[in-house]
């Protein structure tokens, strides 16, 4: 069964065009699948039946996963199932069985201006030796709502800095512009002036943007660590992380009377839905739009 996962797996890369992340997840998915064919004598795809699908349900959910971590293994075997289907490698469906759990809409966390205002001013020139580059970091992280793979991978032709444009490779190599404001570009321009230079390797020049000191591209853990730190100088606790300033300028986006379409296409959601969650977020605006419009408010 390896040597058709990795047929699918790369039909998901060349054809699908999902993100190396989520082929990754899909990945790791399958192979957890596979194990479980192997240790009830299966090997090919083709002898998957309902019975093995019912088992492998029924391990999933004794497994302690998360739910969200349980409904995208069940995906990633329901389309490998339909993927051998469609190209002759199984006779038998038996994708109907594969029903998701339905999961719980978690509101975001998200801060209000002022905490988010103090992360921003968290790094500091006297102490912190890449005080421009960090400083550049979280001005685009708010600026942009990017997620931390988006913004690791930013290059430096990706940013126009004279009309405030920048341009976003999303997932599935989905390609968005998105506005940055005056903070953020200020914050860019001083640290390619002043840094970036500093930074560049000579033997390997890198093109991203956001460097290591050693010139090499950031990884995303490294912007889960930076946003700690900062966070916990600012005070802000342990729960803030890179996609809470997502969260936080999807929200403050709406609370300013942006539409809810244009915050879509901001974020890169394929489906509005997604998007929607953020109307339910912030209080001041729910209760404006409660007190002004229902009868007995």
């Amino acid at each position: 069964m390896g040597d058709q996962i990795c047929e699918y797996l790369d039909y998901l890369s060349l054809e699908a065009g999902l993100s190396v992340n989520t082929i990754l997840a899909y990945g790791r998915d399958l192979c957890d699948f596979a194990g479980f064919c192997g240790g009830s004598g299966i090997e090919s795809i083709a002898s998957v039946n309902s019975s093995i699908i019912i088992s492998y349900q029924h391990e999933l959910a004794l497994s302690g996963k998360i739910e969200s971590s349980v409904r995208r293994s069940l995906v990633a075997v329901k389309m490998f199932l339909q993927f051998a289907l469609a190209n002759g490698i199984s006779s038998q469906s038996v994708t109907e069985l594969l029903e998701s759990p339905k999961l719980w809409q978690k509101l975001p966390q998200v801060y209000n201006t002022d905490a988010v205002k103090r992360l921003l001013d968290a790094p500091e020139p006297q102490s912190d030796r890449f005080y421009l580059r960090d400083k550049a970091i979280l001005e685009t992280l708010y600026a942009t709502g990017m997620r931390a793979s988006e913004t690791v991978s930013l290059r430096v032709n990706d940013v126009n800095l004279k009309i405030g444009y920048l341009r976003c490779i999303g997932k599935g190599n989905k390609e968005r512009l998105v506005p940055v404001g005056v903070p953020a570009i200020k914050a860019i321009t001083e640290y390619i002036k002043k840094q970036r230079a500093q930074l560049l390797n000579d033997e390997k020049p890198c093109e991203e943007l956001f460097l290591t000191h050693s010139g090499r591209p950031l990884e995303r853990t490294f912007l889960w660590r930076m946003v700690k730190k900062y966070a916990s100088r600012a005070g802000l606790g342990p729960r803030l992380t890179t996609h809470s300033l997502r969260h936080s300028f999807a929200t403050h986006l709406l609370s300013g009377g942006a539409d809810l379409r244009s915050v879509q296409e901001l974020l890169g959601h394929a489906d509005i839905s997604t998007t929607q969650i953020y109307t339910h977020v912030d209080s001041d605006r729910l209760k404006k739009i409660h007190k002004e419009f229902h009868p007995r408010a």
